[in-house]
């Protein structure tokens, strides 16, 4: 079987599933339950100074986005970081870490912007035994009005100040969590690569409200008539996160920079992508939430078949392995021409890529007297609509053309086109003859 065994910045755990900072990460109790589960490393729910008290709201903390079938697509919450006294957490991370060497155990950190503070907690948690600290600059509600969280993550200047206050007052390996509250994920990045962070994670939390209450007429959730922004996560912030991720890995700024990455991983395959996109490890929130801890032994069991049929030994075999095809539009070829198929065996004459593709397409599927779907090539543009809609598997594919086929719409050979300098995209291009 496939090794997931994982060295992440040399932090080593019995797979890359980690636990995000994160209401399941708040104490002893929850933290070795995760553990016995079979997660291999923890991100301790976010630790703050002993200033000025953190008070949760006594009421609901999460609001959430449903899909058809009641499954939840995402959760925005206005929770805090923890409210648990420091000395507490501390005795609880030492206590767990003593009975679970094998697994990683990272601390989340968020304190006031200034020297001392940062200086004063790093010294309280060296003696705990955690393998690294991860710096918190994502949260978008609650602490980014008190000046940190992503207040801090928004202004790269301020990461790569406190990053370097951690490394210089610290021996542990520092991770820096980075907001997606942000127009370009790579300046926060290249921020903490020059205040000397060991690793990036991402995403945090997207700045958020998920519904109103149509009745109070506010936010959810609604604590007493009044509501308000909070930070959302879960599946529908996958896509958010892998492109994010991406960015990081394919820059060349960014070269070697290891990433964690978060955002909606729910299954194997979720962490398969990021580890494809360049992640070395993974860290879950929602699906934890969502299904219990011992979601993580699908997780374990499906990755490593998956990398058993692949012939992976090594998670390391996995990391980057998409990040050489991620380009930008102008690179894409041109000259790949695909056209649907619909596998009339397996029509249910339902009409959906029909009505989709002649209300809000190109108008490329007939449909007969007696509802038998089929593809207009002169007018289809393989926008491929028809296959996200319809509830058939398999049932409509493409089919691409062979160099030197003459494709129906433009009246062109396949292969016209040398490049995107002689493409009609291009202003000012001349079609090859």
């Amino acid at each position: 079987m496939a090794d997931l065994t994982t060295n992440f910045i040399g932090i080593k755990s019995p797979n890359p599933f980690w636990l995000a900072s994160a209401p399941p990460t708040d104490k002893e109790y929850n933290v070795r339950r995760a553990f016995e589960a079979g997660w291999g490393g923890v991100v301790w729910k976010t630790l703050g100074s002993e200033g000025p008290p953190v008070v949760n709201v006594n009421g609901p903390r999460y609001g959430v986005v449903y899909g058809a079938d009641r499954r939840v697509l995402g959760i925005n919450n206005i929770e805090l970081i923890t409210d648990r006294p420091l000395e507490v957490n501390l005795r609880e991370i030492k206590s767990v870490k003593r009975d679970y060497p094998d697994r990683a155990l990272i601390i989340s950190l968020m304190v006031p912007c200034d020297e001392d503070s940062w200086k004063d907690i790093l010294a309280r948690i060296e003696d705990t035994g955690a393998d690294g600290v991860e710096l918190n600059f994502g949260c978008p509600h609650g602490m980014a009005e008190r000046g940190m969280g992503s207040a801090v993550g928004q202004v790269p200047e301020y990461i790569e100040m406190v990053t370097r206050w951690v490394k210089q007052y610290s021996r542990m390996p520092c991770i820096v969590k980075l907001t997606p509250n942000i127009t370009d994920i790579r300046r926060p990045a290249e921020a903490a690569k020059r205040g000397g962070a060991d690793a990036v994670s991402l995403i945090n939390t997207i700045n958020s409200i998920t519904s109103v209450d149509l009745d109070c007429f506010a936010p959810e959730p609604t604590i007493d008539g009044k509501g308000t922004h909070g930070g959302y996560c879960g599946p529908a912030v996958k896509p958010i996160a892998l492109n994010m991720v991406a960015e990081i890995a394919r820059s060349r700024e960014l070269a070697g920079l290891p990433i964690s990455g978060i955002g909606g991983v729910t299954t194997w395959r979720d962490a398969a992508e990021f580890m494809a996109l360049g992640a070395g490890n993974v860290q879950v929130c929602t699906a934890a939430m969502t299904y219990g801890f011992k979601v993580v032994q699908e997780m374990i069991s499906g990755l490593s078949q998956y990398m058993d049929d692949k012939g992976m030994t090594s998670t390391a075999e996995l990391v980057g392995r998409a990040v050489p095809n991620v380009t930008d539009w102008q690179y894409l070829n041109l000259n790949y021409v695909t056209k649907a198929v619909i596998d009339q065996e397996a029509c249910i004459k339902c009409g959906r890529c029909y009505a989709a593709c002649e209300d809000t397409s190109h108008q490329a599927i007939a449909m007969s007297e007696d509802r038998t779907f089929s593809v207009k090539e002169e007018e289809c543009v393989a926008c491929n609509l028809c296959i996200d809609v319809c509830p058939v598997e398999n049932c409509i594919t493409m089919r691409e053309l062979a160099q030197g086929e003459v494709d129906q719409r433009t009246g062109k050979k396949v292969g016209t086109y040398a490049n995107w300098t002689t493409h009609p995209n291009n202003p000012g291009a001349q079609a090859a003859e």
